[in-house]
């Protein structure tokens, strides 16, 4: 299925940790607006403490979309979200209110800004059969034989991403084809004119640093026996859902491979590389207006600087 770019809406989006949620209360709130989830594991409910949900106050004060739309049992695609986002997105405009994204799912971004066309359906058995070569000598290997296949996606995914290198390689063996060929809108950074997207922009010390808090935070609320309860009811999470950042660490906690001290720390360390990968895929994107942020500062305040930028622009 293809789905067209998203014209005429604001988007906030940024690495983990960079305070995106209460950032887009505030401009939701000035915009009179309406905030789409942009995030891959929001939508599975239950899994509310290493998500980061906002709040069902929040979630009153804002009219928020596409959060807690499935079970962590089912995997939710790309292409059921970008389904899921345009519905909201007609309705929303219907209601006469402005659409506000927000989230760090660098591929939900792209696939919104530039359209998507989601190629041949998932073969989980094949996807299982890489998953577990990935497992057993790394997803390095993975990555050497998609360089090979198409160079250009390789280039793209991280090595460490074994999902979207999974997911290439499969376009490949079903179509004969590079994914790349059909990514070809990817290469296409500049955005339309009725688009605003914006992104917090932190020092990198400080954005570590809140990253490993949030982290802690996590643990400390009560990460593990969340994953505990969702197994107990679920029996196990589905493919996407085991992978989120902090979810598989607990997962290895509770299956006895790792202690909770190695859990937390690999937890940190998994933040910090996802929101290195968010920044790299965000500063691609010509006409991203990024926010200088030095030290903690309030969200309206935030909000109101943020508008500023656009203060003289007749779109807005």
């Amino acid at each position: 299925m293809s789905f067209p770019p998203v014209t005429d809406a604001w988007f906030l989006a940024g690495p983990t940790a960079s305070g995106k949620s209460t950032l887009g209360i505030e401009l939701a709130q000035q915009l009179n607006a309406e905030i789409i989830s942009m995030d891959s594991m929001a939508v599975y409910r239950g899994m509310d403490i290493g998500t980061a949900k906002p709040s069902l106050r929040d979630r009153e004060a804002v009219c928020h979309h596409l959060i807690d739309v499935v079970d962590p049992d089912v995997d939710f695609s790309i292409a059921e979200y970008l389904r899921c986002a345009h519905a909201c997105l007609e309705e929303i405009r219907q209601r006469g209110r402005r659409v506000l994204f927000v989230g760090g799912t660098p591929l939900y971004l792209k696939a919104l800004l530039t359209g998507f066309d989601d190629g041949p359906p998932a073969d989980w058995q094949f996807r299982q059969q890489l998953e577990v070569e990935a497992e057993k000598v790394g997803s390095e290997k993975l990555h050497r034989r998609l360089a090979k296949l198409d160079p250009q996606a390789a280039d793209r995914i991280h090595q460490n991403d074994s999902r979207r290198i999974i997911r290439a390689l499969e376009f490949y063996e079903k179509t004969g084809k590079p994914i790349s060929s059909v990514q070809t809108h990817f290469g296409n950074e500049t955005l339309p004119t009725t688009v605003r997207l914006l992104a917090p922009d932190w020092p990198r010390a400080i954005l570590h640093q809140r990253i490993n808090q949030r982290a802690s935070a996590m643990y400390s609320s009560g990460l593990v026996e969340e994953v505990r309860l969702l197994l107990a009811r679920f029996e196990k999470l589905g493919r996407t859902a085991s992978q989120a950042v902090g979810y598989q660490e607990a997962l290895k906690w509770l299956g006895k491979e790792i202690s909770l001290h190695e859990a937390l720390e690999q937890t940190q360390a998994r933040s910090r590389q996802l929101a290195r990968r968010q920044l790299i895929w965000l500063r691609g994107i010509a006409g991203c207006h990024w926010l200088n942020i030095e030290e903690t500062v309030d969200s309206g305040e935030l909000a109101e600087r943020a508008l500023e930028q656009f203060s003289n622009d007749p779109a807005c």
